[in-house]
């Protein structure tokens, strides 16, 4: 795992160490992604430079060092993730005649864009990744990210230069880059607590979607910093509506028992690809269904005792680790368990938005963090159990959008349509539940608008963000899947295009790349995603057992006992935080004066909200938490270009 950057001129108007140097310092703020090794590289008749922080996982030698140039000197990579069977494609690769210096997938990488082109070898490749690829024949720079968005890439202008890197603060480096606030992109945040892809927090900013992959030269360059909207010219070489489609109209059609001997080899397949490594490997292990089995597959492929780990929390109903104890000591595993209390969580609040750099609102963010710096004591690669809800009917959410919107579809249109504006005079009240809520979902059009209901925050975030535009995401269709599968296949279609990668694969990236440690997640291998899109819904919800087929795959390693237990989620008490040691802190940056002077967001409304929280109103803490998100985030951007500013030695185009 690693950090990239990089900037890209539309003229070739700067000196080779010039350029070199700004790159260098563009990458240097990715130290954390890669403490191993750092390298740049640049070429000045082109205006192009790459930069690279590299955390050594393949081939700790300096055969592995990055960027790296093809064989052939075409092609110069700058890359970050892994790709999971490159021993396979470097078997290929050598039978057409490719030789290699290391074994590094890198070079394997590069042999593959010689032989095969980049669009093809991307189809080919299993694994995470996020990369800037120059071409030195055709003078042109590919952005490229993996099929479900587990690493992330961001670009935008700076002037008139593009600037591209895995975090924004490698973007903030530039002298040029001023790119204020994007108000329509922050009311998104307010909506879902996270903002996600192609929209930014910054205006003329943007980051690359999932399975995209985007062609840029020096004329695309200086068209797209005069145009603003080059997410358009992103192009996928793996769709995931389409993968479902497909999926869809080809479904598996074989019994329970051949569905789960099938899942358990994909699952065995994933999981043992993920445990290649020249360092340790361990696992997050909480005790549910999905991280329980990741591990369970892990230790069954081991010769020795999986290091897992898990933390606790003192006095709280979120605590999973007697779970995650009792899977352990089944397992056999080397068990690694830490008991938190409200102090160490609350530590880490000030240190969120150096860590995510983007305005970033879903809490679970804290204990993710807390896991991470635990299992980097001990390992340098870890594997998760991200991607089972999502794909196996896994969130209760599911099942009470289904339910609500067949009492929607008995209920005649005529009568829905004036339902629906009482619920819109309400504002935020129908964020209040029951039959508030109920009402507000009158209107929709098709399963998307009530789903949409169960996952947002602020219903009418634009009324808070003055100057914006509200902005439509995935959520926003009506029926994601145009009629090509079930409402409930519509449903895990959204949450996998927009909340998996935008919510929890940048909150665990974040989380474990702050503390130089790789996360691994096998459940998202894409063979297991296009199987589980083939499978009835039966085999996912059956007698009210959710993640059916799964939970069966696991009986095979832990007893009933382990495997059918309620789901208690990876969260954080936020309503007490916010009412007990976070009250001054939260109170300081939603007072009025702060709010009015900042001039983003709506004073008045927000100092409302926080009074009726104050008076024991419930519900408004994710509210509350995602406004105290930005305000945070606010006050670090602003200290960082600060610091960028006063450093002076460096001299950017636009600036």
């Amino acid at each position: 795992m690693c950090g990239l950057a990089g900037l890209l001129l539309p003229s070739p108007e700067r000196q080779e160490q010039e350029l070199a140097s700004l790159a260098g310092a563009m990458g240097g703020a990715l130290l954390h992604r890669g403490p191993d090794d750092a390298g740049t590289w640049a070429d000045a008749q082109a205006g192009i430079a790459l930069a690279h922080q590299r955390l050594s996982i393949l081939d700790l030698s300096p055969l592995g060092h990055q960027p790296m140039a093809s064989a052939d000197g075409r092609y110069v990579l700058a890359y970050n993730g892994e790709i999971y069977n490159f021993s396979e494609l470097r078997g290929e690769l050598e039978a057409r005649g490719a030789s290699f210096c290391g074994h590094s997938d890198t070079e394997v990488l590069l042999a593959a864009f010689v032989a095969w082109g980049v669009e093809e070898s991307l189809r080919r490749c299993n694994g995470m990744f996020a990369l800037a690829l120059w071409d030195r024949s055709e003078r042109c720079l590919w952005l490229a990210r993996d099929r479900v968005g587990k690493k992330p890439l961001y670009y935008g202008w700076a002037g008139d230069t593009l600037v591209f890197g895995s975090e924004l603060k490698s973007l903030w480096r530039h002298p040029g880059f001023d790119n204020g606030i994007d108000r329509d992109a922050l009311t998104l945040l307010l909506r879902l607590d996270y903002i996600p892809a192609p929209h930014c927090i910054h205006e003329r900013t943007f980051k690359l979607m999932p399975g995209r992959m985007l062609r840029l030269d020096a004329a695309a360059v200086q068209v797209g910093a005069a145009a603003h909207r080059p997410e358009l010219a992103q192009r996928p070489f793996w769709d995931a509506r389409e993968s479902m489609r497909a999926a869809l109209a080809a479904p598996f059609g074989g019994t329970d028992a051949e569905a789960e001997e099938r899942l358990d080899a994909l699952l065995r397949d994933a999981v043992g690809l993920r445990m290649v490594a020249d360092v340790p490997v361990g696992v997050f292990l909480s005790g549910g269904t999905d991280s329980s089995i990741v591990t369970s597959m892990m230790q069954a492929q081991s010769t020795r005792p999986v290091h897992s780990f898990s933390i606790g929390f003192e006095d709280s109903h979120h605590d999973e680790a007697p779970l995650a104890r009792e899977v352990a000591g089944h397992l056999h595993t080397d068990h690694t368990e830490l008991y938190v209390s409200g102090a160490d969580a609350l530590a880490v609040v000030p240190q969120l938005p150096a860590m995510f750099d983007e305005p970033f609102a879903d809490a679970s963010q804290v204990p993710t963090a807390l896991v991470a710096k635990l299992a980097r004591g001990g390992v340098t690669v870890a594997l998760s159990g991200d991607g089972g809800d999502e794909l196996f009917f896994g969130y209760s959410r599911y099942q009470r959008a289904l339910r609500n919107w067949r009492m929607l579809s008995r209920v005649p249109s005529a009568l829905r349509r004036p339902l629906a504006r009482i619920a819109e005079g309400q504002g935020e009240a129908s964020r209040s539940g029951g039959v508030a809520a109920l009402l507000a979902e009158m209107g929709a059009r098709g399963i998307g608008d009530v789903y949409r209901n169960r996952v947002a925050r602020w219903r009418d975030p634009a009324a808070v963000v003055p100057g914006a535009r509200p902005v439509e995401s995935f959520y926003h269709l009506a029926d994601p899947l145009e009629g090509a599968g079930t409402p409930a296949d519509a449903m895990m279609l959204a949450d996998f295009v927009t909340y998996l990668p935008d919510d929890l694969l940048c909150k665990v990236d974040r989380t474990s790349m702050a503390v130089s440690l790789e996360a691994r997640a096998p459940l998202l291998d894409y063979r297991v995603a296009e199987f589980a899109w083939s499978l009835p819904l039966d085999m996912k919800l059956r007698g009210g057992v959710s993640k059916f087929l799964l939970k069966k795959v696991l009986l095979r390693y832990l007893p009933a006992s382990m495997v059918y237990r309620g789901k208690r989620g990876f969260g954080a008490p936020v309503t007490a935080w916010l009412r007990g040691d976070l009250k001054d802190w939260a109170g300081d940056l939603l007072s009025p004066q702060r709010l009015a002077a900042d001039g983003v967001l709506d004073s008045t409304a927000i100092a409302r909200l926080w009074q009726r929280f104050g008076a024991g109103e419930r519900k408004w803490h994710t509210h509350l938490w995602n406004v105290l998100m930005f305000q945070a985030w606010h006050d670090y951007w602003r200290q960082s270009r600060a610091a960028v500013r006063a450093g002076g030695e460096l001299r950017g185009s636009g600036s």
